[in-house]
């Protein structure tokens, strides 16, 4: 199927409730712009050197997500244009964001990456470090971001209730912290599990591969 078709098909299962975050990482300049041309604004990149390659030849209203492990000495790179970064999995990151934010007189959004899948090589905030950041957070320390959500990766597997079992997990930290501050974004869910992911709660997927096709990891 074309790019349209499969961009049609992926809004058709979605709530209206539910953001949809098309990831582009590793599509051309050309293919983010014919799904920007069907109505899409929020896109996710993973690197960024590959976010601020493309940046300068897309149109600016486009809400820039960082979804990939973002090293602090790369926010400075992003920090001026990025609407959200997805993946803070420290507080040494946080804090790099919140210092770069103020350089620009800006206020990041940013999610806190928790680790729910068992794989080894998954990124992400253990539950008690992501509370006691959202606690900094609440407590004012951080002037120039915004924590408005969460985002969690699932093992990746064929077996149902291992995926759902994990998305409970962030739904339930979810609920947890919004009693604190209420949170507005939950996001779980790719291309392969996001029907899933919206039934454990999410109000925002990440979809790249049933939009664009397969990535050409040549790029990558």
């Amino acid at each position: 199927m074309s790019i349209k078709e499969n961009y049609n098909n992926i809004k058709k299962q979605l709530p209206s409730t539910v953001q949809l975050v098309a990831v582009s990482k590793t599509h051309p300049v050309s293919a983010i712009e014919e799904v920007y041309q069907l109505g899409q604004r929020v896109f996710g990149e993973n690197k960024v050197q590959e976010l601020t390659e493309k940046y300068p030849f897309l149109p600016k209203d486009i809400q820039w997500h960082l979804i990939g492990h973002l090293q602090t000495n790369k926010v400075k790179y992003i920090a001026e244009f990025i609407d959200t970064i997805q993946s803070v999995d420290s507080e040494k990151l946080l804090r790099e964001i919140n210092k770069e934010a103020a350089k620009h007189n800006r206020v990041i959004t940013v999610f806190l990456q928790v680790k729910i899948a068992e794989e080894e090589t998954k990124f992400g905030l253990e539950i008690s470090e992501a509370e006691d950041l959202f606690k900094k957070f609440v407590d004012g320390e951080f002037s120039n971001i915004n924590i408005t959500g969460l985002m969690g990766m699932a093992t990746f597997t064929e077996d149902e209730n291992v995926v759902r079992k994990e998305f409970k997990i962030l739904k339930d930290l979810f609920d947890d912290l919004s009693k604190t501050k209420s949170l507005q974004t939950l996001s779980m869910g790719m291309s392969d599990d996001f029907p899933v992911a919206i039934e454990c709660g999410a109000n925002s997927v990440r979809v790249g591969s049933a939009i664009f096709g397969r990535r050409d990891y040549s790029q990558s």
